[in-house]
């Protein structure tokens, strides 16, 4: 079985050869065009719309979701909401759940706090899925929300990366969705051994970590470049490892993180790893422009991740998470191409600068990685 398509194992082995896929993929890096690709797939559906997010804000964006929901929902068709209890916290108004309960959209919130499992409280839906009709899918890193659009935001919207297919991948997308609405959440999708691409939840039946294990999986096996980008940059000390081993095998290891984060602590708990970083000869870059909310890796420039997935404890060991897997040619040339576009508006860290920082971000940085696990 070529090993992108493992799906029974917690190794997607980036050397194994894998045919060219089918199914076209379509990248967004701007909100805009993303919301108007969804909302038009919304408005065609003739039997579903399933939309899974972590964030669902009571905004102009929100709003305009909201309508196409109800308005399907009227229509006869089955739609299906799942939106994370945390991240749609304070942002999801009551008059809005009224609005969808009246038009027969159902609505579920992914972990309520409930005083007998508070420890689930901790795990979250993590997620960002929509699948029309079981034929047209898109998944990546954009909620629901204003920060994601230029029209609405400004010039300081977020710079995302989402993917759009149909085929055999929107088929896996939408098996995916229906296990998890259902409540198995250790489902993995049927997968054709030809396939170039397939989807991958961190979590199965076999391994609890799958995501954690494809990352080091395909670090352990970079030859030439490793181009990683994330918005919370907080490693594991495998992965670490991993970054610093390719890195002596003579890989060229290039980070990119924001300048500045919506989470000053995760912040800071990147921040706390740089130098040993930097001194290992890792090459780490900070976007400048705007907030950084991608989660993108390119491995000798044929072997590819995007999805929901941060680089950070929370991502690979609680949150729940898809992220889709593909050695497709087409797909890994334009995410490198990104991936050197974004450098152009970054600034790389000097790691002699970088040790001469003050006691105080030293603090901080200190304070930031001893929650690293609660980030």
């Amino acid at each position: 079985m070529h090993a992108v398509m493992t799906v029974d194992s917690c190794s997607c082995n980036p050397r194994s050869q894998a045919r060219p896929g089918r199914d076209a993929i379509q990248l967004f890096t701007e909100g805009d065009r993303l919301f108007e690709a969804m909302l038009a797939a919304i408005d065609s559906a003739q039997k579903q719309v399933w939309l899974e997010t972590y964030i669902f804000a009571d905004d102009e964006i929100g709003r305009r979701f909201a309508e196409a929901l109800v308005a399907r929902a009227r229509a006869g068709v089955e739609v299906r909401l799942q939106a994370d209890a945390v991240g749609s916290l304070f942002q999801f108004h009551h008059f809005l759940g009224r609005e969808f309960d009246a038009a027969g959209v159902q609505v579920h919130f992914f972990h309520r706090w409930h005083w007998r499992e508070p420890l689930r409280y901790n795990r979250r839906d993590h997620r960002k899925l929509l699948v029309v009709d079981g034929r047209q899918a898109f998944l990546g890193g954009f909620n629901i929300h204003r920060q994601s659009s230029q029209r609405y935001y400004g010039v300081a919207r977020w710079r995302d990366t989402h993917a759009a297919f149909r085929g055999q991948l929107a088929r896996q997308a939408a098996e995916l969705f229906d296990a998890f609405w259902r409540g198995d959440r250790e489902r993995l999708p049927v997968v054709d051994e030809q396939a170039s691409s397939i989807l991958v939840p961190n979590q199965s039946r076999a391994c609890r970590r799958r995501l954690a294990c494809i990352y080091n999986d395909a670090l352990g096996h970079a030859r030439r470049q490793v181009c990683l980008t994330t918005p919370y940059f907080v490693p594991d000390h495998r992965t670490q490892k991993a970054l610093i081993g390719a890195v002596k095998r003579g890989v060229e290891v290039r980070l990119l993180v924001p300048h500045a984060g919506d989470v000053r602590l995760a912040r800071w708990a990147a921040n706390a790893v740089y130098a040993h970083l930097l001194d290992a000869g890792i090459h780490i870059y900070e976007y400048q422009p705007r907030m950084l909310h991608a989660k993108v890796a390119i491995v000798d420039g044929d072997w590819a991740t995007l999805g929901t997935a941060n680089l950070d404890y929370r991502s690979l060991f609680q949150n729940y998470e898809l992220n889709l897997v593909s050695r497709d040619p087409d797909l890994c040339t334009r995410l490198q191409a990104q991936f050197e576009a974004d450098l152009t508006e970054a600034s790389a860290v000097c790691v002699t600068r970088w040790r001469r920082r003050r006691w105080l971000p030293r603090l901080a940085e200190l304070l930031g990685w001893s929650v690293r696990r609660w980030l």
